[in-house]
């Protein structure tokens, strides 16, 4: 057997966070890692930078400035809070039900609250979850997709000193819908990897119990959000039951094509130091307190660089 370098540089970790990069349910895609972890004896913890309005829950939920302890019992909005419908799941499953929450803030408040949880809870290492492909693009493709909080995100953690900080990335293909070129994709994994920071990729084997448990916490999430499912997780957990193609999901809109396929299934992983060296303007948002400042400065980003030219996957 080879090495898989991605557990490799997880050996010697007890207290992980597997945070969800993006705002919503970014940290479901995380989950197949977690229960892995878990079921390996280690302590996982979650975390999420929320699109919730954070700042209107009750003041005891606050553990530290920037980050919400989210339990199956936080009060809230009862039509959309990610982080508190996951953690109903939990609760339900009798496993440990806290979700932190980050408020959607720049780059160097969200790093403060890295920093702050990180000394809390003793952790050895931080997975940072990208449902989708956005967090691998580093500035100069046809199209970045969503990049604003996935791109505060990395650039948070990549200031968060833990011994281990890793990225793991699911849901491959699915970011076309937002103008991702997977070709390009696939040209910036080659280039991790030359780097060394490409760190493997592997399946989650859709008739594990760990997949089982993904698909259900899904289902729950689909059902307690109607007016607002994760069409990410959706593909995910359909790609995880053999489904392929055009299948029918909650959440499309109206003429919306789908291609669910096998590759969705799959964790590209990464070493986050060498992910964050790649990236072309990580620099320019280090110092940013909010989200609009972010999106200003990818936007003047873009304005002085000459995008790859779009291509078709060949095969």
């Amino acid at each position: 057997m080879w090495p898989q370098p991605f557990f490799d540089a997880l050996r010697d970790a007890r207290r992980v966070l597997v945070a969800g990069a993006g705002g919503g349910f970014d940290v479901y895609a995380g989950l197949p890692l977690a229960f892995a972890l878990m079921d390996a004896g280690r302590t996982v913890h979650l975390a999420s930078l929320s699109i919730v309005h954070l700042h209107g829950l009750d003041r005891d939920v606050w553990i530290e400035p920037g980050i919400a302890a989210v339990t199956a019992a936080t009060g809230g909005p009862d039509d959309y809070f990610p982080e508190r419908t996951l953690a109903r799941w939990l609760a339900r499953h009798r496993l440990p039900d806290t979700v932190y929450a980050f408020p959607r803030t720049g780059v160097r408040p969200l790093r403060s609250a890295y920093r702050r949880l990180a000394r809390r809870l003793g952790l050895d290492a931080i997975i940072l979850v990208d449902g989708g492909t956005d967090l691998l693009l580093r500035g100069d493709e046809a199209a970045l997709g969503t990049p604003v909080e996935d791109a505060t995100s990395l650039a948070a953690v990549a200031g968060t000193p833990v011994p281990a900080r890793l990225v793991a990335s699911i849901g491959f293909g699915i970011d076309a819908y937002h103008g991702v070129n997977h070709v390009q994709v696939l040209e910036n994994i080659a280039a991790l990897d030359r780097a060394g920071a490409f760190l493997g990729a592997f399946t989650v084997p859709s008739q594990s119990t760990v997949a089982a448990r993904y698909r259900a916490a899904v289902a729950d999430a689909q059902a307690a959000t109607p007016a607002r499912p994760s069409l990410v997780n959706g593909q995910i957990a359909a790609a995880l039951t053999g489904a392929a193609g055009d299948v029918e999901l909650a959440g499309r809109t109206p003429g919306m094509s789908l291609f669910v396929n096998p590759l969705m299934t799959m964790y590209f992983t990464f070493d986050l130091a060498g992910l964050a060296a790649r990236h072309l303007y990580l620099d320019a948002i280090r110092d940013t307190d909010d989200l609009l400042d972010v999106s200003h400065r990818i936007d003047r980003f873009r304005d002085t660089v000459t995008p790859r030219p779009r291509r078709a996957y060949p095969h």
